[in-house]
Parts: C-alpha cells; structure tokens; sequence
C-alpha cells in the first residue's frame, strides 16, 4: 500500500500549542469499502498497532523531517522538485485471515481481561532482521465471533509483491503513430 510520504510507525510526532512535539503511540484504521447494490458497505476493518507496519522511529523521522528541495529548475528557472520520498508498506487487509471482519491488531496479549466483550482470535508475528519476533494479538467483538473458532498463528503474513530497484520511467506516451503517416 502506498503511503504517501510519511511511513507508517508505532510512534508519530504531534505537536503541542507550543509546537514542542510530543512522541505517541499510533494506530491505523484499514477499511475496504465495496459497492453493495445502490449503496456501499465496509466489508473488512482493522484497527492496527502502529507496530505491525513499522517500529523504526528514527526512519520516521528521517523521511517526516524537513530535507532540501531542488530550485530554479527548468529553461525559466521557476520549477522545483521538492524530493518527497513516496513509501511502500503491507496492509493489514491484505492477509486473508483479517479480510471480512472487524478486527483489532494489538501488541498486548491480555485485552480480554480489561474488555470482556472482546475475544482473541490468532497472532500475528514478523520477523525482525537480522533475528528476533514481533508478536501481536487479534481481537473481535465477541458477537463477530462464531462458536467453534479456532485460533490462527500468522507468521509473516502481509503480502509482499516482488520488487525491482529501479523506479518506472514517468512522462512517457505513447501515441499511434508511424513515420511516414
């Protein structure tokens, strides 16, 4: 999923009215919207520890903090490129066990003593380079959750498409046309 330019993280920086900034915990909200009939339904949501996406702070802040734009580019000098970095990272949806319904992703593992109304459906653990877990715990309103459920155990389950380090060629067109015509 595209992210814009800022990564995703388990902690953000917000600002106070002082604009001293403040480090908190973050959380992502997923939905997938699907047309249903005339009208439009949410058919998947999850409610995402920050830390599922990212945990690197200091990355964070490297891509959030302010960088040099290139200036008075172009034959008239009046262009810019601001060098926005344009980041890509997994999407919860995305993995078939959190795909068509609500759930909460989270990094305690005893929610259900503190919300009753709450049932822990599975793990989700990533690998951390170069070795070590992650390990987050799934929730779903106990009313989601059909008698019977068994518990899933993901291990590295967000979808990663295969990449290339070269970016795509932007501007280009391409038009019907053959010398001579």
């Amino acid at each position: 999923m595209d992210y814009n330019t800022t990564p995703p993280c388990g902690t953000v920086r917000v600002y106070d009215r002082e604009v001293q900034p403040l480090d908190i915990r973050a959380f992502y909200l997923f939905v997938c919207q699907e047309r249903a009939g005339g009208e439009y339904r949410l058919s998947a949501l999850t409610l995402c520890d920050g830390n599922v996406l990212n945990e690197d702070f200091d990355y964070y802040l490297s891509i959030v903090g302010a960088r040099t734009k290139q200036i008075g580019l172009g034959t008239y000098g009046d262009g810019a490129n601001r060098t926005r970095p344009m980041l890509i990272f997994g999407n919860p949806l995305g993995v078939e066990q959190l795909d068509r319904a609500a759930t909460l992703v989270h990094f305690r593992d005893d929610l259900i003593n503190v919300f009753p109304q709450l049932v822990l459906v599975g793990t989700l653990r990533r690998d951390v380079a170069p070795s070590g877990q992650r390990t987050f715990h799934c929730y779903r309103a106990r009313q989601d959750v059909p008698q019977g459920h068994t518990q899933f155990d993901l291990v590295n389950p967000f979808p990663t498409p295969e990449r290339d380090p070269v970016t795509q060629p932007r501007g280009r067109f391409k038009v019907d046309v053959r010398p001579g015509d």
